[in-house]
Formats: C-alpha cells, sequence, structure tokens
C-alpha cells in the first residue's frame, strides 16, 4: 500500500487509489462515495465553523450534531476492518485525516471503544503509516489544520 502516508485531499486519493490498486470493487463505488461524501461533507461542516465569526455558536451546533454523524459513518464502515470492508481501499487514507481532524476538535468523541476509534487504530498500525505518524515529516505533528485566521486553527497535539 502507499509508502507517501495519508493523502488528504479527494483527487489525490482518487490518483494513489488507482495507481497502487486501493480503488474499491465496481461492487463497492456506490457506497465508496456515499461514505465520502459523508466524510467531505463532515470535514467541510469543520472548516466553516472553524473560520466563522460566528465560531462559538456553530461550535455548540456542531458538537451536538456530531455524535449522530459519527455513527452514520460507524454504520457506512460496519465490521470493517476496512471502510469498505475486508480490502483497504484509497478510502481508508482519505478517512484518516479528516476523522483524525475531527478528533483534534472533539477528542471526548473520540474516548469511548467505540467502532470508529478501532478503524482509526488499525489504520494508524499499517506499518507504513505508522512510520509516517511516527516521523518528523508528519504534517499532523507540524501544521495547523486551519490558518491563524480561523477561530479555532486547529493546532496539532503532541502524539503517542
Amino acid at each position: 500500500y502507499l509508502n507517501c502516508g495519508i493523502l488528504s485531499s479527494g483527487i489525490n486519493a482518487e490518483y494513489g487509489g488507482r495507481k497502487f490498486e486501493l480503488f474499491p470493487e465496481a461492487q463497492d463505488a456506490v457506497r465508496a462515495d456515499m461514505v465520502e461524501q459523508n466524510l467531505v461533507d463532515l470535514r467541510r461542516g469543520l472548516a466553516m465553523t472553524s473560520y466563522s465569526p460566528n465560531f462559538e455558536k456553530l461550535k455548540v451546533g456542531f458538537l451536538e450534531a456530531l455524535p449522530v454523524r459519527l455513527a452514520e459513518i460507524e454504520t457506512f464502515i460496519g465490521d470493517g476492518p476496512y471502510a469498505l470492508g475486508e480490502k483497504l481501499t484509497y478510502i481508508d487514507f482519505l478517512a484518516y485525516p479528516f476523522l483524525d481532524a475531527i478528533r483534534l476538535f472533539s477528542p471526548d468523541n473520540f474516548k469511548q471503544e467505540r467502532p470508529l476509534v478501532q478503524y482509526m487504530e488499525r489504520i494508524e498500525d499499517l506499518p507504513n503509516v505508522k512510520k509516517w505518524l511516527a516521523s518528523e515529516d508528519c504534517s499532523a505533528k507540524i501544521y495547523n489544520l486551519h490558518g491563524n485566521s480561523a477561530s479555532w486553527p486547529g493546532k496539532p497535539l503532541p502524539r503517542n
């Protein structure tokens, strides 16, 4: 699988999926689109909340809706081990940084033993991902999620 860490933009993820044979099977295409768009909507909502001048007000609504949104993603993933079942796909490499951003914003939603946490741990345990997360080049350790003009820039937290 990918030697280049985690892909965080859709087009890069799809390209990597095709290049490294991590593209979903034809029968999983609709489900892949649904998982991807659900994650993109959630991440976009976090960005809109973070950049809003009404951040504190929007944050409350975002956090209230978050448990339901995360449960929907868990339903899509199901028993896994990956987003589309037994096969690791580019969707997993797209999902991880999006979910990690949400975890940074709302760590309480990721403390309990829930399928989504176990899913993220499986991705983190992939040898190349584990190596990347431990490296000094890991962007999740270096850069804010959002620009400094955001009400919540999403400063990186130390990783284990």
